[in-house]
């Protein structure tokens, strides 16, 4: 290991690669609460973050693991699902006063058509401004499931209850 008085070492989590503090740090001067997206291989979790002092607070939540509660039966990793987490944090966000968010992917890669502009989708359809271009959302047929549903027999139903969910949430206010 390297010792001297020119030597210094990184941040815990910068050598972990978990953080890009210098992209934090913008996301963190622009002043605007941040809209934190995290996928995994079974559930999209979505935040609505702000910045204090102190620490940053969470002001609204959801993960697609609560969707069962409004009707949804399928998959809570896909597409549909992650644009129904995204609408149902942005419920909870116009309810806590949240009037534009900015995303904040981490170190995900930022990909056209993704989970994450799904999920970016639903927050903008909650009334929550972003200030994205539409071009990165999927299209309509991947948000509703017609693209699952014209692959799989057991996704058949999931337009309907795509359908159902929406209106759920939406009433949820």
């Amino acid at each position: 290991m390297a010792t001297g008085a020119t030597y210094s070492v990184d941040f815990r989590r910068k050598r972990e690669q978990k953080t890009d503090y210098k992209r934090r740090l913008n996301l963190l001067k622009s002043g605007v609460t941040r809209f934190v997206v995290r996928t995994s291989n079974r559930h999209v979790v979505a935040q609505l973050v702000a910045y204090s002092e102190d620490g940053d607070r969470v002001v609204a939540s959801a993960t697609s693991a609560e969707l069962g509660e409004y009707g949804w039966k399928h998959a809570t990793s896909n597409t549909p699902a992650a644009y129904l987490t995204g609408l149902l944090c942005g419920v909870r966000g116009k309810r806590a006063n949240v009037e534009s968010a900015i995303l904040d992917t981490g170190l995900y890669p930022v990909t056209k058509g993704s989970r994450i502009y799904a999920t970016l989708k639903g927050l903008v359809d909650a009334k929550v401004s972003s200030g994205a271009d539409a071009s990165v959302y999927p299209s309509d047929d991947r948000l509703t499931g017609k693209v699952i549903a014209s692959y799989r027999e057991s996704a058949k139903g999931m337009e309907a209850d795509f359908s159902n969910v929406k209106e759920a949430v939406l009433k949820s206010k």
